[in-house]
């Protein structure tokens, strides 16, 4: 007779203790984690890595409440009108763009970036700038406009005495984790578009923002269109723990991490461990390659203009060949400095050979532009070296043979490739549609849907079947 083996909490942990991993790997736990860590908190250990990530007990709750209330208004929309959700776009588009009640938002924000200031943080991406509200502005009511409605029936195959019909349904529950960058309450919510709800972490450098944006822009919006309130969550805790239990939580059906490094990969491995699917890429960074064959001027412009500011589709490798070097190494550098010219300042170029791993590293910058540049024998030498070594995000080809770019298309292991600058990666400035975040393929290629997450590519297929001959059987 086989035994139920039984199932007990862990209640405390020990300084050196080994936690059993993967079938056969173990981790060490290290004195700080033991001491700190009480009855009733968590301990997830990262396959990949063997991370030990310890989740308080007051961070579970908290994203425990949130996802809870956010699986309960994904059953609530059900029956919910189309046009109800069309208000809440209206309306929190309205109220983003009244100024008595963005001044709320204004302030906000203007404490978090001084705050990040005070600590020496980065704060590009964190300040709500006037064009970053127009932006958060337009996507609102390019939801409210969208076309795309809940259920859409996408197929019909026939048969004798019945029929299957396939449908996009609402997905559910998706989870974002995102730092310090406000115009993601935007252009995440435009799940609700689809029937779907969303539960948000924002990082501690842009809490009180969100807070003011859920305060007087989201709930707002929801109450007035009749929408249930957990619809839109946000986990309203500061620790990098409330991320990786947000990411832990199997009710997810989808968990989008916008950002890029170890910290963005982590969240992914947290997501897959758990079963729940993932969009992130954890390192990004595009390619610039140009061929014998390419135009100066467009060469220039393409990497001028693939510096304006740091994002994960900002140019981090440039790859001349070297039957021209002379030429396109200076076409570079005078584009480069440039660059670093709108901005007053020296940029930063790394020399690399084709083979050096730092080609796979992500140049991270605010204010000074920083990059790699490596001189290649060919394209194909270019190509390798970024299946070989890229995160697998993005990557152009300057050159003025059609069939270069076709082999280029072919062979270079990336969603998104392009013939000129690389910052054209972006789901509202290509596709039209708020981004809700980009996939590289550093853990293999997507299935099923394209590098681009937006709202409504957040479905699930169903089948339906209708029956017309009651004496169906098989």
């Amino acid at each position: 007779m086989t035994e139920t083996p039984s199932t007990e909490l862990l209640t405390r942990l020990d300084a050196g203790q080994a936690i059993v991993y993967g079938g056969n790997l173990v981790a060490r736990v290290p004195a700080e984690l033991a001491a700190t860590f009480r009855a009733g908190d968590r301990l997830v250990v990262v396959h990949e890595t063997g991370d030990l990530l310890h989740i308080p007990r007051a961070d579970h709750e908290i994203v425990a409440t949130a996802v809870g209330a956010a699986t309960g208004a994904f059953a609530a929309l059900a029956d919910v009108g189309d046009d109800q959700i069309t208000a809440f776009f209206d309306g929190f588009a309205a109220r983003l763009a009244d100024e008595e009640v963005f001044a709320a938002v204004a302030a906000a924000n203007a404490e978090d970036v001084a705050d990040a200031r005070r600590r020496a943080r980065a704060t590009g991406r964190l300040e709500l700038t006037p064009s970053m509200r127009t932006a958060m502005i337009e996507g609102l009511r390019s939801w409210r406009d969208a076309p795309v409605r809940r259920s859409q029936h996408v197929g019909t195959v026939a048969h004798e005495g019945w029929c299957v019909e396939s449908w996009r349904d609402p997905l559910g529950v998706v989870g974002f984790v995102f730092e310090g960058r406000p115009n993601v309450f935007a252009d995440a919510t435009g799940v609700l578009r689809t029937g779907n709800t969303a539960v948000f972490r924002i990082g501690s450098d842009a809490l009180r923002t969100a807070r003011a944006i859920m305060s007087v822009a989201v709930q707002p919006s929801l109450s007035a269109a009749a929408l249930p309130l957990g619809a839109v969550q946000l986990v309203d805790a500061a620790a990098h723990a409330a991320g990786w239990a947000l990411f832990a939580d199997a009710r997810l059906s989808l968990a989008v991490a916008r950002g890029s490094g170890p910290a963005v990969a982590q969240l992914g491995a947290v997501a897959r461990q758990h079963g729940v699917p993932v969009s992130l890429h954890g390192t990004g960074g595009a390619w610039l390659v140009a061929d014998a064959t390419a135009d100066l001027d467009e060469f220039s412009a393409a990497v001028r203009n693939s510096l304006d500011r740091k994002v994960c589709n900002t140019l981090n490798v440039c790859c001349v060949v070297a039957d021209r070097t002379d030429a396109l190494l200076g076409a570079f550098r005078d584009a480069v400095r440039a660059a670093g010219a709108a901005r007053g300042v020296e940029p930063i170029v790394h020399e690399l050979t084709v083979d050096d791993p730092l080609l796979g590293h992500e140049w991270e910058w605010d204010a000074v532009p920083e990059l790699a540049l490596v001189v290649v024998a060919d394209v194909a030498a270019a190509v390798a070296a970024f299946n070989r070594f890229s995160p697998r995000l993005a990557a152009s080809l300057i050159s003025t043979d059609p069939a270069a770019h076709d082999v280029f298309y072919a062979t270079v292991a990336a969603p998104f490739v392009g013939d000129g600058f690389t910052r054209w990666v972006d789901g509202q400035f290509a596709l039209g549609q708020p981004e809700l975040g980009l996939s590289n393929w550093q853990s293999g290629r997507l299935f099923g849907r394209g590098g681009v997450l937006s709202g409504d590519s957040v479905h699930t297929i169903r089948l339906r079947a209708r029956v017309s001959d009651p004496d169906l059987h098989r």
